[in-house]
């Protein structure tokens, strides 16, 4: 009935359908354009941020302005730009104590705590003691800390005597720079800068 109705009166709906048909046709390339121009953009973004990760290009001032998520996200870059697989953020209200899981290059897999807090803090002994219960939650083999700001004295003498990777300010520093993840281990507990540092320190944001 309908095909009859259409060739009865083709002359009249002809156009209509003409139209429709390139409206369409407009609509779905210009939805095209747009889906195209996002992934585009959104992958050029990706790879920026890789190559400046790669490079060491972010300054720590930088990382500084970062959200607790971008930092989150940062270190995961981290992770994987020194070989270290299933590296992927899982920090939220219900985290058990990790922002970050995957695995190490050697095979060990590993919990990460990330905090972005300014420099002038400490991170207590209590929030490494954290991460120790989401180490054996996960049943991870490895726990690092990562954190732009130090370690107050009892969290990194906690840290080391239950072998957890302390990545203070400095340590962050060098392993933004190009230094591996698993090369931090050979300095852990070693101490958060000399007398003449933490002066400097001081007098920048005192």
């Amino acid at each position: 009935m309908c095909v009859v109705l259409l060739v009865a009166f083709w002359d009249v709906v002809w156009p209509y359908l003409v139209g429709g048909l390139v409206l369409g046709g407009a609509a779905a390339g210009g939805w095209w354009l747009w889906r195209t121009d996002r992934l585009l953009r959104g992958g050029d973004r990706r790879w920026r941020r890789e190559e400046a990760v790669r490079a060491g290009h972010r300054t720590l001032a930088e990382v500084d302005t970062m959200t607790g998520t971008e930092f989150e996200d940062f270190v995961v870059d981290l992770c994987r730009r020194d070989g270290c697989t299933e590296a992927r953020r899982v920090g939220g209200s219900h985290d058990n104590g990790a922002d970050v899981r995957g695995v190490l290059p050697d095979g060990r897999s590993m919990v990460i705590q990330c905090k972005r807090y300014t420099p002038r803090s400490r991170i207590p002994s209590r929030e490494v003691r954290d991460l120790l219960g989401a180490k054996a939650h996960f049943k991870a083999d490895v726990a690092i800390f990562v954190a732009t700001t130090y370690f107050s004295g009892p969290a990194e003498r906690f840290a080391t005597e239950n072998d957890i990777l302390a990545v203070h300010r400095d340590h962050l520093g060098l392993w933004n720079n190009g230094a591996s993840l698993l090369s931090l281990a050979a300095v852990n507990g070693l101490g958060q800068g000399d007398r003449r540092h933490r002066a400097r320190w001081k007098r920048t944001y005192d």
